[in-house]
């Protein structure tokens, strides 16, 4: 693979650099939608996709995946590339690139050596994991301005230098911006973040890395990976009650451990992926992760287009829809090397941990679970929001609880965290009273940032070593993930249901059937 040190060291031949009005010209006499309102020289990519597609369809004579279909048509030679499912490598052409800020630091100072003038591909900056959670948001934010300034400065400056777009620190958390700014149906993309793959909610395979392959993306070298098999996981029924979207990524991470994704893309597929949001869909792709799975994709739907048209996206809801039979929807026979299958009618909602993401326990066992295992039942801390799950639809739906709670004059047990994932996310809940409601219940409204979730927390409510439990909306609990204490038990879980729990101040509370007891002697049903 041509590297990034291969090019400083003039190992590789000369690369072909333009600048990126040039690189779109020829296209955007025939596509005049822009991939996003800040790329507006960088026209949707579907008619050379479409055609690359088809000439690979002609050599592999077979029906392919939505995950073949997006990955294959964005192949750097369509016509001659080995195509092995698990065994090949392919080059591929990205769409773009996503750097988070611990990260991008030294994928700049990369980029910067090689010599070239501007990136090659849109690319951007997102500033959101050196906020640490300490007291509020605005606190917070201003804390970490003021500590981190000389690593702001250099990305927002380098940057501003080298075309690539910057987003500040308390703009949001970098997955949520790139689904409400970015993301869209066909994309391949890829980011310095293990849970790039939220941009499967919008039709996208957005792919993890590290900042060497970012580099060599944005320095137009074609990136290489391992052709990944395919596991489908098929959808039917409906969500409905307490269920909610977190709970199928939970009921497959129990099937498949943290290992079963490995080398592969999850893709869903099924009557059943039409009652999942769009958001919904970013959380059952972001926490993907946890698989191992190489990313994980949904097939382009209504959902999406009302989410694009919602996002100020309409034209590329409308571009996306000529392309949905050919591009962005699997061809029907096509072959998966495993397939899951879930009931969403049946699909009973979960609580994941302690210690590992995979280990799933439907909410009617969690009870018995904790005490057989000696898991603390105290709820301590609850938290809700990061990349997985701080959609505007999340946020409503906890606060429709806790106005539910505060009418009986009941206030959250336990410490209760909110974090938005996007100023406009935290901006609307403002907005709407929302955040009134989550602070009334007792919530901390934190910085839109990471935060606790990659342990960004400075907690004082615990002693290192002191065996505690603290339940969270986020993706992953392994020992000491959120406040570097070996001894708490964390279980993930949907937002809803972390806010009964936390609500309770239990885990031996079941909202699907026990009661709530308020100060007037009164029983609340959630």
């Amino acid at each position: 693979m041509a590297t990034i040190t291969q090019l400083l060291t003039k190992q590789v031949r000369t690369l072909r650099l333009v600048s990126c009005e040039s690189r779109c010209l020829h296209t955007s006499r025939v596509a005049n939608v822009a991939m996003s309102k800040f790329d507006q020289n960088s026209p949707m990519p579907y008619e050379k996709l479409v055609k690359n597609l088809e000439v690979v369809k002609a050599r592999l004579n077979r029906p392919l995946t939505l995950s073949e279909k997006i990955l294959y048509s964005h192949l750097d030679d369509p016509a001659n590339q080995d195509i092995e499912r698990g065994e090949s490598y392919l080059r591929l052409r990205p769409d773009r690139v996503a750097m988070q800020d611990a990260t991008a630091q030294m994928a700049m100072l990369q980029f910067i050596s090689s010599g070239l003038p501007k990136v090659a591909v849109p690319s951007t900056i997102h500033c959101d994991h050196l906020i640490q959670a300490q007291i509020e948001g605005q606190q917070d934010l201003a804390r970490a301005k003021d500590i981190n300034a000389e690593v702001y400065n250099f990305l927002a400056t380098s940057g501003a230098k080298y075309g690539v777009g910057f987003w500040k620190p308390g703009s949001g958390i970098i997955h949520q911006i790139i689904l409400e700014n970015y993301a869209f149906p066909g994309l391949l993309m890829v980011g310095t973040d293990s849970h790039t793959p939220n941009g499967g909610g919008l039709g996208g395979l957005c792919i993890g890395v590290g900042g060497a392959d970012a580099v060599d993306v944005m320095a137009d070298i074609p990136w290489e990976l391992k052709c990944p098999r395919v596991i489908g996981v098929k959808l039917t029924g409906k969500l409905s009650g307490w269920t909610s979207p977190k709970d199928v990524i939970l009921k497959v991470a129990g099937i498949l451990t943290v290992k079963g994704g490995t080398m592969s893309i999850v893709e869903y597929f099924g009557d059943g992926v039409d009652s999942i949001s769009a958001t919904g869909m970013g959380t059952i792709c972001n926490m993907g992760a946890e698989l191992g799975a190489t990313t994980s994709v949904f097939p382009f739907n209504q959902r999406m287009v009302d989410y694009l048209a919602a996002t100020e996206r309409q034209g590329i809801a409308d571009e996306a829809s000529k392309y949905k039979e050919s591009l962005l929807s699997p061809d029907p026979d096509c072959k998966y090397d495993q397939v899951v299958e879930i009931d969403l009618n049946t699909l009973e909602p979960h609580v994941n941990g302690p210690f590992t993401p995979d280990l799933a326990t439907p909410i009617s066992d969690l009870a018995a679970a904790a005490k057989a295992n000696g898991w603390p039942l105290e709820v301590k801390d609850g938290l809700i929001g990061s990349c997985t799950n701080s959609s505007y639809e999340d946020m409503s739906r906890v606060a429709s609880l806790m106005k539910q709670a505060l009418a009986k004059g009941m206030k959250s047990k336990g410490n209760f965290y909110i974090t938005p994932g996007s100023e406009q996310i935290r901006a609307t809940i403002e907005r709407d009273g929302l955040a009134d409601t989550m602070r009334e219940f007792g919530g901390v409204v934190l910085a839109n940032a990471c935060g606790p979730c990659i342990g960004q927390w400075d907690r004082t409510n615990v002693k290192k070593g002191e065996k505690n439990t603290i339940v969270t909306s986020y993706n992953r609990n392994f020992t000491g993930r959120n406040d570097a204490n070996p001894a708490t038990h964390c279980f993930v879980t949907s937002p809803e249901m972390t806010v009964a729990l936390t609500m309770a101040g239990s885990l031996d509370f079941n909202p699907l059937k026990d009661t709530l007891t308020a100060e007037d002697g009164s029983e609340l049903s959630l």
